[in-house]
């Protein structure tokens, strides 16, 4: 999950993603335009808040799907034995941290918004969703 944050979300991808063979008619395009979305920046660039605020949906995605990982598989896995209850729960867990992230990023950044909380939390589910699977096959074999 840090390398898919880092990798995906650095400003050589994002820029990449936003101006190279990514058009926005091609499913391709659109996914790995996806990829991108919890972008990171090492210069905040006027940006109000400063550069904490910039990472911030960053920084909350890494953290919480941490702890998602941590406390969502150990009572699935414990009940239900196999790898697809691992390979869902980690799924799971980067699509709820995914959201979650998008809103407290929204309500704790420089502007905070209901509207703007609930769009952002559509992205990061969404992203999540088309992007957890990632987790959800790194997941498999770990310990609950």
């Amino acid at each position: 999950m840090l390398l898919l944050v880092g990798i995906c979300g650095s400003p050589a991808y994002t820029g990449w993603a936003a101006n190279t063979l990514t058009g926005p008619d091609s499913a391709g395009g659109y996914y790995l335009r996806t990829l991108a979305w919890p972008a990171w920046l090492l210069d905040a660039d006027g940006q109000a808040g400063g550069l904490f605020a910039a990472n911030l949906r960053a920084v909350l995605l890494v953290v919480l799907a941490v702890t998602l990982l941590y406390l969502l598989p150990a009572a699935q896995v414990a009940r239900v034995p196999g790898s697809i209850s691992q390979f869902f729960s980690g799924w799971a867990a980067y699509v709820l941290a995914g959201g979650l992230a998008a809103v407290l990023a929204a309500l704790l950044g420089p502007d905070p918004s209901m509207l703007g909380a609930l769009r952002d939390a559509s992205a990061g589910a969404g992203y999540g969703f088309l992007t957890g699977w990632i987790i959800g096959t790194a997941s498999l074999g770990g310990r609950a």
